[in-house]
């Protein structure tokens, strides 16, 4: 397990935002619960007001779901490139069926993913991504701030 601190989030959210900044979004959507604390950071670096988020449900506790399901009230009105945010790409399933129905909902938007890590073996690639992970990344938000 590789610890993943607030240092590093920090350094990696800049590199990201000269990776994104060509691509101008107009909105990012954010996946939660993994993806939020990057959204924010990337929405504050690209002065991006429009951020909303859509939930995803693949684990019961430790136990992977045979599908996917997808919570997404995003509205995307007068909107022509979307950035698509997550943490890590580490089977990527998520991303892969997010940007599937994102596209297929919306096929005149153009939309791009962006993420912290990313493994080979992902069935994923995101357009955006600074790490290469080859190990389970504890995220700081995740052990920072249990009570």
């Amino acid at each position: 397990m590789k610890y993943y601190a607030y240092e590093n989030f920090r350094e990696d959210t800049r590199k990201l935002l000269e990776q994104i900044k060509a691509f101008q979004p107009e909105m990012i959507v954010g996946i939660a619960r993994g993806g939020l604390s990057l959204s924010h950071a990337l929405a504050e670096g690209l002065n991006i007001r429009d951020v909303q988020t859509l939930r995803t449900e693949l684990y019961d506790e430790s136990e992977k779901r045979d599908a996917i399901t997808i919570h997404n009230n995003c509205v995307f009105e007068h909107i022509k490139r979307v950035l698509v945010v997550d943490d890590i790409a580490d089977s990527g399933d998520t991303l892969k069926a997010v940007m599937s129905e994102l596209l297929e909902k919306n096929s005149k938007i153009e939309f791009r993913s962006c993420t912290l890590f990313y493994k080979r073996t992902s069935v994923y690639e995101p357009h955006y991504w600074i790490n290469e992970a080859d190990d389970w990344i504890d995220f700081f938000w995740e052990r920072d701030f249990n009570l």
